[in-house]
């Protein structure tokens, strides 16, 4: 088993994929499709694109459907809700399926949809991708942030982190084995600086304090919980995400 760190989409390579694909956007895509697996939701459906989203989903009845759109982390006209985790109760979301498209974490969705298994992992549902991987066993583990319009975000990094040092506490695997590229050191020198400060780490990191600036603490305070949610959703068909 080999880890491979990449911190954004478009620095994930494009000439070959991995056995194993996980997506990270801890703020806040991939925390929400975890919580809307939990929650009840038939799928969850993953768009880059609002407009290709409207019209795929236009198609759905619209008891089955809930649309989410997100950019610059406000909420999308036009759209039932945005992209907080904390709109995905049992209540909203049960039987329907999560038309979504955000900023960041839905187009790294889209750049590793090719690999022959796609998880979409999130500090709240660490330690549900550990398990899977110890059950399945790929040999080549990308770990893909999804960042901020192309940059490095902390909180995705962090979480890659998490997942590595799990993979080490759980396997006779050192560090040093599991480590693919620099990145997964990297990823995990800061998960030993920050696993009992996430919050404090959010606080600090550029996308929180966007989020804060949108009136978004109780969004931070869901989102830096570490495995809370026994869920973890799997890629069925490309850009759709059911509960596994």
């Amino acid at each position: 088993m080999k880890l491979f760190v990449y911190h954004t989409p478009e620095l994930t390579p494009t000439t070959h994929v991995p056995d194993c694909a996980i997506v990270i956007d801890v703020l806040r895509a991939t925390t929400t499709i975890a919580t809307a697996l939990d929650a009840g939701a038939e799928a969850v459906q993953a768009f880059s694109n609002i407009e290709q989203l409207l019209q795929v989903s236009e198609q759905w009845p619209s008891d089955k459907r809930l649309r989410a759109g997100e950019r610059g982390g406000a909420q999308v006209a036009g759209c039932d809700m945005g992209n907080s985790p904390l709109d995905c109760t049992p209540e909203k979301v049960k039987g329907r399926r999560l038309f979504i498209s955000t900023t960041n974490g839905t187009r790294a969705l889209q750049r590793v949809q090719e690999a022959p298994l796609v998880l979409a992992t999130a500090l709240v549902n660490r330690q549900a991708t550990v398990q899977y991987l110890l059950a399945q066993q790929p040999e080549t583990i990308w770990l893909v942030g999804s960042g901020w319009e192309g940059t490095y975000s902390l909180e995705d990094t962090v979480c890659a982190g998490a997942i590595a040092y799990s993979l080490v506490e759980q396997t006779s695997y050192s560090e040093e084995e599991l480590s693919g590229n620099d990145e997964v050191v990297g990823a995990l020198s800061l998960y030993h600086r920050w696993q009992n400060q996430l919050l404090e780490m959010f606080h600090q990191a550029s996308h929180g304090k966007r989020l804060l600036r949108l009136d978004g603490h109780a969004d931070l305070k869901y989102c830096a919980q570490t495995d809370v949610l026994n869920v973890l959703p799997i890629q069925q068909e490309p850009g759709v995400l059911v509960k596994g």
